[in-house]
């Protein structure tokens, strides 16, 4: 018989998760005793699964406490899987629409390491392959609900890759969106020189790439688009510059790229070092609020590139003209920036989306810093539900 007057093992006070606009488990309390037996009964999407997967870590709770014999283990984090082989995943990829619907261990690997099998979306359907673009083999992902009502087509910012992403999909997933994302050329499992590349018009190529697949995938339209940084670039030249767009759907440009912070005195440096020097050693910069995902960028991701090519910030410098002399659009598109950003000009960034656009609708974050789709867990979820509410 259980001694209901002893501590209890562990004890739950205020637990919720959130998902988007979804509220899947809310301000659950419940003390378990050493004997106990409990079962967890409920309806399909009731967040049975959700509330067990908090329970033994899986995954964050959004707030409330978990103790574990008197110590608080809410935010411990769970030993990061073994490191997969991006070579050999690589070389066993197929085109996106005759990927597997059951992923390869070597799929599997990956995506648990980067947290992209989603536990908490039993019913998503997801498949990794490749494209081509320019003659490079691009890797993109589909996240797949049974009945979606629109998609968002994700573009990583500078260094990053669709790994890094998975707060947005986990978002996105809630608001029953189909994901679509790659990894632009020379970043993440993309061929091509690393962080490298001669012209912003290969990014352009690359963005018709993934509509093509889109198109050919079937996926439901409208097509949302979300930009990071310089994912928010693409975009930007897309909307001002680029070809027609496809059913329209909102644009959301989360810290986008028009120019970097002291970008006069970078355009120096290039114009001395660049003629001398292919690359320079890449400086990592505290663009998060979250110590544990700069951690991780630093030591133990496998796909972060370790140099900044000279090549690519002259593309950048022939860019950035090019889009600030773009005539003016009537889209309207959703903007977040964080006030703490230390990596882009985000006042000028802003003056320069004001100008280009009729009325696009700024969110601007105190405390955030640039790499908002990893910022810490309170600043991710104000802007998620900025977004949540005009998506609807």
């Amino acid at each position: 018989m259980v001694d209901a007057t002893r501590a209890p093992k562990m004890s739950v006070r205020g637990l919720t998760r959130r998902f988007g606009g979804l509220v899947a488990v809310n301000n659950v309390d419940i003390d378990l005793h050493e004997g106990e037996v409990h079962a967890v009964i409920g309806t399909n999407g009731a967040g049975k699964s959700t509330l067990i997967n908090m329970l033994s870590g899986e995954i964050a709770a959004s707030s409330g406490s978990i103790t574990l014999e008197g110590h608080d283990v809410t935010a411990m984090p769970q030993p990061l899987p073994e490191p997969f082989q991006p070579e050999r995943l690589r070389a066993g990829l197929r085109p996106l629409a005759a990927a597997l619907a059951a992923p390869t261990d070597e799929v599997q690997a990956y995506q648990r390491y980067y947290g992209l099998d989603l536990p908490q979306h039993g019913r998503v359907h997801s498949r990794l392959g490749r494209f081509q673009s320019d003659g490079l083999d691009l890797v993109a992902q589909l996240w797949l609900p049974p009945e979606p009502k629109a998609t968002l087509i994700l573009l990583h910012g500078y260094y990053d890759h669709m790994g890094l992403y998975r707060h947005v999909i986990d978002w996105a997933l809630g608001e029953n969106l189909a994901v679509l994302a790659c990894d632009l050329p020379g970043h993440g499992l993309s061929a091509g020189p690393r962080a490298s590349i001669d012209d912003f018009a290969a990014y352009q190529r690359a963005l018709q790439g993934l509509f093509a697949e889109a198109a050919s995938l079937d996926l439901p339209q409208p097509w949302h688009l979300c930009g990071q940084s310089t994912g928010g670039a693409i975009l930007l030249d897309f909307l001002l510059l680029g070809e027609k767009r496809p059913e329209p759907g909102a644009t959301i440009l989360l810290a986008p790229l028009v120019r970097p912070r002291a970008w006069g005195l970078s355009k120096l440096s290039y114009h001395l070092i660049g003629p001398f020097r292919r690359e320079i050693p890449r400086r990592f910069s505290e663009n998060s609020t979250d110590a544990a995902f700069l951690d991780f960028l630093r030591h133990r991701d496998p796909l972060q590139p370790r140099h900044l090519p000279t090549a690519w910030v002259g593309a950048l410098a022939r860019w950035i003209p090019r889009l600030e002399r773009a005539p003016r659009s009537p889209l309207n598109p959703l903007v977040v920036q964080g006030e703490d950003d230390m990596t882009v000009d985000w006042r000028h960034n802003l003056q320069v989306l004001q100008d280009k656009f009729d009325q696009p609708q700024i969110l601007r974050l105190p405390g955030a810093r640039h790499h908002l789709v990893n910022e810490h867990e309170d600043i991710r979820r104000r802007y998620f539900a900025f977004l949540s509410e005009r998506l609807r």
